[in-house]
């Protein structure tokens, strides 16, 4: 991971200062570096120490940061990793620029590995990763939001870059497509049991510990699944008031509707979700070779469920 942000601090060069101070703020925010992780131990899992692996795992990084800026533009977030946005310091227009300036190093980096597989994963990745941001706009403020279209925007959103992160090793380590494809569900099942817990956290975690405001989904009108599970238990006094909250993204209410996802046993309901997909994930991992990097793989998926920020 020091070689990774070492690569980071190299590209992240500009001519325009701008470009570079936005970029390192978010970049130096402290962020968990999951995704470059990822990519890291299943290539230490197949045994694999290709001399581009730091480089895609900084790409994946740069990718992952572009989407945040444009979200915390989008979702009009104030506070991140406990500290103010890029939007909220430095303005919209700026955000979404260096954003753009991210998406655009990461192609160059990938051009620099020089293989069209690894560049057909990460485009289709960030294609598909902007049709989920925007299908999560169009389902904005929509209370008859089911799982299963929630799990299509978070399998979108997400679960894909976690997903190309670990598919992108064994494509390095010139491994067969069973294994790539076990490593695909890896990081696909990962991702969607993080943001699983992800949106469980807004309605049962700690504002200070989250480094984000509680709540902030349903004031952006966000339908996330402890919101669906509480929607199928509650009362039908329940149910109006949850419905209103989605509607108009109203949070004056916020200690009820708490109370009611407590209540009708809808966190632990996403709680079970989110365990379901950490098994797949497991499952997948256990395909791969026996050694401390595919022990490290099984550790994460379950740690992934006791994660409280």
């Amino acid at each position: 991971m020091r070689a990774v942000d070492l690569v980071i601090n190299e590209r992240l060069t500009s001519e325009v200062p701008l470009v570079k101070e936005v970029s390192q703020y978010i970049i130096s925010a402290g962020g968990k570096r999951l995704r470059p992780a990822l990519l890291l131990l299943v290539s230490g899992a197949l045994g694999s120490d290709h001399q581009h692996r730091h480089t895609l795992a900084a790409v994946v990084e740069f990718i992952h940061t572009a989407t945040l800026l444009h979200d915390d533009v989008v979702d009009e977030s104030t506070l991140r990793r406990g500290r103010a946005t890029a939007n909220e310091r430095f303005g919209n227009a700026p955000s979404v620029l260096v954003g753009d300036f991210l998406y655009s190093r990461a192609f160059q980096m990938m051009v620099d590995v020089d293989n069209m597989r690894v560049m057909q994963v990460l485009s289709d990745a960030t294609n598909v990763i902007a049709e989920g941001e925007v299908q999560q706009l169009v389902n904005m403020h929509d209370p008859s939001l089911d799982e299963t279209a929630y799990l299509r925007v978070i399998r979108s959103k997400t679960a894909k870059l976690f997903e190309a992160s670990a598919r992108l090793a064994p494509i390095l380590a010139g491994a067969s497509a069973e294994v790539e494809s076990a490593c695909a569900v890896y990081g696909q099942a990962l991702g969607t049991a993080f943001q699983v817990i992800d949106d469980v956290l807004d309605y049962e975690g700690d504002a200070q510990e989250l480094g984000k405001n509680l709540g902030d989904d349903l004031r952006e009108g966000k339908v996330t699944l402890p919101i669906i599970c509480a929607l199928k238990k509650a009362s039908p006094e329940q149910q109006r008031l949850l419905q209103a909250a989605i509607v108009e993204g109203d949070v004056e209410h916020m200690d009820t509707i708490l109370h009611i996802t407590r209540e009708t046993g809808a966190l632990e309901a996403a709680r079970s979700s989110a365990m379901a997909e950490a098994r797949r994930a497991m499952e997948a991992a256990r395909t791969l070779p026996d050694n401390p990097h595919r022990s490290a793989l099984l550790q994460l998926a379950a740690d992934l469920l006791e994660r409280r920020s």
